[in-house]
């Protein structure tokens, strides 16, 4: 398995090959990956794909070779994602100034408030005995309380919704090939609106400040410098694609997994204790975000394997939370795992910024499902389907027993 091809030289993504069954089941996709830890790709604009632990967290350590940049991926925004896309130094500053914003101390003062949106949720459809999951529940719970947390307006939703579709999977909305004309004509439409939809926005709370993220980065100092109009647009970017998509998708892994497993499901409806152990363990084994990308700035060698400035390097996540090396039983969900170093979160410097918000999110949500609806499944003779690259179920019929 030394090599990997495309099906089309025409798409740049390494990951959009992948049939159903693969994105549904990626796990022994990933054991093939690792009998070859770094492989070469051809016909594909993609230089290597990684999939051991050992070399993945090499890659991640090293911001310096491997750079997150804006030759790593293209979305078609005008300058880098803010922090995702900087480096070293200049990245830092960034960080100082978000992470205290979504730190473990100011996520764990909005739980109460989570739990009723949870709740409130719940409630319009407890009384059916089956919903779909995905519609009614893993849309609109995280996205409320990210737009909440920005301070943007819950009753235009569907047009964030749209955005961030036209931004990660232009080539799924329009039916075309990614990286090809159609869809990146589209995805350049939906980035340009992005810019405009805050711009607009900005203006609106530099009259009229509010009690919201927007406001507070119109006013903050980074290193007794504030933010310009185009940073703040930057971080912006990244916060409205990363934010309206990743816990929708973890929600519809973890529900997935739990529904086709019924003794692991009764596990957490019976000792609610075992949940945050539980949401690591499943965040391990499911790795909603499969994958991460980066591009080399100088030549270098990795597992044997030369790579040249420019080449890009595909970082399989998910495979490097099924190592063997790394995790005994790799293949088994175990929630009692006592030390579970995975990488659903990213690693490095570059590690997800809104981890905190989105564990609170998970912990919530699972807590509260649970205590109210202990029995569920997937509706009898239904395939859920994964899409590629960001795990997510966009169709997700449910059957179940509310308590009494």
């Amino acid at each position: 398995m030394d090599t990997v091809t495309a099906d089309t030289a025409n798409d740049p993504n390494p990951m959009a090959a992948m049939d159903p069954e693969m994105t549904a089941n990626p796990q022994a996709v990933y054991a093939a990956m690792r009998e070859c830890p770094v492989m070469p790709l051809e016909d594909m604009d993609v230089g290597v794909l990684l999939s051991s632990k050992e070399v993945i967290d090499e890659a991640l350590r090293h911001p310096e070779i491997y750079s997150s940049n804006m030759d790593a991926v293209d979305l078609k925004n005008k300058r880098p994602m803010i922090p995702l896309q900087i480096d070293p130094p200049d990245q830092k500053k960034y960080r100082k100034l978000l992470d205290p914003l979504f730190s473990p101390r100011k996520m764990a003062a909005m739980e109460e408030e989570v739990a009723l949106l949870v709740n409130s949720l719940i409630d319009q459809f407890i009384d059916k005995g089956e919903v779909d999951f995905s519609t009614q529940f893993s849309v609109p719970f995280p996205s409320q309380v990210f737009l909440t947390v920005l301070g943007l307006p819950l009753d235009e939703l569907e047009l964030f919704l749209t955005m961030k579709d036209g931004i990660i999977r232009p080539d799924h909305v329009t039916g075309a090939i990614w990286g090809g004309k159609v869809a990146s004509a589209y995805q350049q439409k939906i980035a340009d609106s992005v810019y405009e939809y805050f711009d607009k926005v900005l203006d609106e709370r530099q009259i009229e400040p509010r009690d919201d993220l927007l406001s507070h980065f119109l006013s903050v100092e980074v290193e007794d410098i504030k933010l310009t109009r185009e940073e703040i647009l930057d971080i912006c970017f990244l916060f409205l694609i990363a934010g309206l998509d990743t816990v929708k998708a973890t929600l519809d892994c973890m529900l997935a997994f739990l529904a086709q497993h019924p003794d692991q499901r009764q596990q957490l409806a019976d000792d609610p204790s075992l949940i945050p152990s539980a949401i690591e363990e499943l965040l391990r084994w499911e790795t909603p975000v499969m994958g991460v990308a980066r591009v080399a700035v100088e030549d270098t060698e990795l597992g044997g394997c030369p790579i040249k400035t420019g080449d890009q390097v595909m970082i399989m996540l998910g495979s490097a939370n099924t190592d063997e090396a790394e995790f005994p039983d790799a293949d088994v969900v175990r929630f009692d795992r006592e030390v579970n170093r995975h990488l659903a979160f990213g690693g490095g410097i570059h590690r997800c910024l809104g981890s905190h918000l989105a564990r609170m999110e998970l912990r919530v949500a699972l807590r509260e499902w649970h205590r109210r609806i202990p029995e569920y499944e997937v509706e009898s003779g239904h395939t859920l389907v994964y899409t590629p690259a960001i795990r997510s179920i966009e169709y997700f019929p449910m059957r179940f027993t509310a308590a009494s």
